[in-house]
């Protein structure tokens, strides 16, 4: 039902291309996955998603719970009939909301209790409750329950965090019932390497169907990252698919391949299109600038998406400046292309092994 299958592997840098075998479909590794906290990729239909050439969409277990919750969501075909999208789906384990909604949650090693952003309402998430969530909303991918501590962090409080990581993620093992999702442990432990050593080696005997890299991107510089990649990658088993959660910038996803990271996901071509920011070959262009008033050219000559082939820059410009919504919805098409191309375009040049002179000629920022 699942198998990852290593197809090449690049003589200069650990950068792999290979396939992972899903349920839903077989996804070609390097790969980015937008992400639809829920059950949507913010303005983007499920066939623009694939249109241009997105394989697998990320969704968000602490939303979905809250709304419109993990019942509706399986009565009314789980998360594949719900938004629409034949395709693989991951999901989180809401390890992240621990992070991001500290304020709004208290933590034992029981469980995590968050006060509901929306209603002040409480919702308790074991690792139990965690996976039973998930299977209920039956993505082809489910996430451990982990604890994401932030950066910088002191030795203390970086290995309690790790341990335990560790221990809800052998309960979450021991919890799953499905055996059609693929169940990923969450490597933690900052940028201390002994602290992701510890973490590596709680987890790699629970076999888990792949290994995600986690803590990362909250706070650290990117050069602290690379080196946490280069010593993280290799603890993690070659025969699975390793994962960096949450990382997006384009030379943040080359750096992670060129160290041996196979998937990604982040908010930022959504995030950024809905504040009139495009990637482009060229670089980031912000779409309110006046000097795109009178421009006729594509967005990006580089590009075949939808928004390149059909608008100009004068007219994506005014749909910023007059508040039109579909401003944001075609640049969002056009930034998950962007993303979907540039890994595209990576997978072939790992094949062929100029991975190295790939990264020197494409523009990244």
């Amino acid at each position: 039902m699942f198998a990852f299958h290593v197809d090449a592997t690049d003589s200069s840098t650990a950068a792999r291309a290979g396939r992972w075998v899903t349920p839903h479909g077989v996804v070609e590794t390097p790969a980015f996955m937008p992400v639809g906290t829920r059950a949507t990729v913010k303005g983007v239909w499920p066939q623009q998603l694939a249109d241009v050439g997105t394989q697998m969409v990320l969704a968000n277990t602490y939303h979905l719970a809250l709304r419109p919750g993990e019942e509706v969501v399986a009565d009314l075909g789980g998360l594949h009939g719900f938004m629409n999208w034949d395709g693989p789906i991951l999901t989180d384990s809401g390890g992240f909301q621990v992070f991001s909604l500290a304020d709004l949650r208290s933590l034992d090693d029981e469980k995590v209790v968050f006060r509901s952003h929306i209603d002040g309402s409480l919702l308790e998430l074991s690792p139990e409750r965690a996976i039973a969530i998930q299977e209920a909303l039956g993505a082809d991918c489910i996430m451990c329950l982990d604890e994401c501590p932030p950066l910088p962090s002191d030795r203390e409080k970086l290995q309690a965090a790790v341990d335990r990581t560790t221990k809800w993620a052998r309960r979450c093992r021991d919890a799953q019932r499905r055996d059609d999702q693929a169940l990923f442990g969450i490597v933690q432990g900052g940028t201390d390497p002994q602290m992701r050593e510890r973490s590596a080696e709680g987890l790699r005997p629970l076999e888990f169907a792949g290994y995600a890299i986690g803590g990362l991107s909250v706070g650290e510089t990117p050069e602290e990252m690379y080196r946490t990649l280069d010593f993280t990658a290799p603890l993690l088993p070659d025969d699975r698919p390793r994962y960096l959660m949450g990382v997006g910038r384009p030379i943040d996803l080359v750096e992670a391949v060129q160290r041996g990271v196979d998937l990604f996901d982040c908010v930022m071509p959504t995030r950024n299109a809905r504040n009139a920011a495009a990637f482009t070959s060229v670089g980031t262009v912000k779409m309110r600038n006046l000097r795109h008033q009178r421009d006729e050219s594509p967005l990006d000559p580089a590009c075949d998406c939808p928004t390149c082939t059909q608008f100009s820059r004068a007219y994506l410009r005014h749909l910023f400046v007059t508040g039109e919504m579909l401003g944001p919805m075609a640049l969002s098409v056009h930034n998950i292309a962007y993303y979907q191309r540039l890994l595209r375009d990576l997978r072939s040049a790992i094949r062929e092994n100029r991975t190295q002179e790939f990264v020197a000629t494409v523009g990244l920022f």
